[in-house]
């Protein structure tokens, strides 16, 4: 389900227009097949929360020793934060993605959204360590279908910021993505109308 960072940077998205400054960390294929105007439903289904956003126990004792490190180093103080530390990216938008769909905030994260279109998505967060950008697209799948392709992007704050990325790597890879992707597909399926005879 990775993806290379092609997948993301070859598509004509508009938060390239207002993130070029920030780097493609990771980019990954959502089991989330639909059609052609369903991005909507998965942009509520990330903002609403339904599931448990660490979803599993590796994930969630990874989540905890992070909050923990956080408050110790106060990595998450507000003053760190967006409007602080770092302007919000919605103060770069061109005046149609401003003025257009913002989209919904997460609930069961720290992130906020940035703009929304008909088949893209772009939400932000920020901490003394990095200033980050989920992004969810929605992609044609080559048989007809479409399905979600999410990229994250960072800006680190510094040799701090760097060296913490690098840190929380493997964790990422091992622990927190795979949980999360076959959280996303679940919750995908279990919510999808099924077809009538």
């Amino acid at each position: 389900m990775r993806l290379p960072k092609t997948a993301h940077t070859s598509r004509p998205w508009r938060i390239h227009e207002v993130a070029g400054d920030f780097q493609v960390e990771d980019v990954w294929a959502l089991p989330t097949p639909g059609g052609p105007d369903d991005l909507a439903r998965l942009v509520r289904q990330f903002a609403e929360g339904t599931g448990d956003p660490v979803p599993s126990p590796v994930a969630r004792f990874l989540f905890a020793v992070r909050h923990g490190l956080g408050r110790l180093f106060g990595w998450d103080r507000p003053d760190g934060g967006l409007g602080t530390r770092v302007p919000t990216l919605r103060d770069r938008l061109p005046a149609d993605l401003r003025e257009g769909e913002r989209g919904p905030d997460l609930r069961s994260a720290p992130f906020t959204s940035i703009f929304r279109t008909h088949d893209e998505w772009a939400a932000e967060s920020a901490n003394r360590t990095v200033h980050g950008v989920l992004h969810i697209g929605w992609v044609p799948d080559g048989n007809g279908g479409y399905h979600g392709q999410m990229a994250v992007l960072v800006k680190p704050n510094g040799r701090l910021g760097t060296l913490y990325m690098l840190g929380i790597k493997p964790f990422r890879y091992l622990g927190v993505y795979p949980a999360l992707i076959r959280s996303i597909g679940r919750e995908w399926r279990e919510n999808t109308p099924k077809a009538t005879p």
